[in-house]
């Protein structure tokens, strides 16, 4: 198995993206751990396990910043999430297939603020449209990429 692991904060996943996060565990040996707040349907292996985490705002996002570990990948929607994993030393994946960084995520995390703030003044933002084979084609690439990369670097 590989000296990183792949978290997913499962609760707001794409069940589309899960097929391609089992494929890229058994392509690479990589250990994958689904966290969420409800039971995630993932049926547990030598590699694959989830945790089930209290309900409640952000507890999943605690346990993954809690166990996570410099290196690691975390795949999420949450961008104070994303924000916490980049702070720590892992790479942070959008189910799209952006991957953040330390030089992308504080616009993104005042984007965010911003469109909190007009959702709370009232105003109809709408969400994201469903994610279409192009964002899955995407993500798959953005996930073998960082894969690799992680591998190339933990192994010199």
């Amino acid at each position: 198995m590989l000296p990183f692991k792949l978290w997913v904060d499962a609760d707001a996943l794409p069940k589309l993206l899960r097929e391609v996060i089992l494929r890229a565990s058994d392509r690479y040996q990589l250990e994958v751990i689904f966290v969420a707040n409800q039971p995630v349907g993932i049926t547990p292996s030598v590699r694959i396990s989830s945790i089930q985490v209290m309900h409640g705002a952000d507890q999943a996002d605690q346990e993954i910043v809690d166990r996570m570990q410099c290196n690691d990948i975390v795949i999420t929607q949450d961008i104070p999430l994303a924000a916490q994993v980049i702070e720590k030393g892992g790479i942070a994946i959008h189910p799209r297939g952006e991957i953040y960084t330390a030089s992308n995520i504080k616009a993104r995390l005042h984007l965010r603020d911003f469109m909190d703030t007009l959702r709370g003044a009232g105003v109809q933002t709408g969400g994201p449209p469903p994610i279409s084979e192009r964002d899955k084609r995407e993500f798959s690439g953005s996930l073998d990429q960082t894969i690799m990369k992680q591998k190339r670097k933990t192994s010199a």
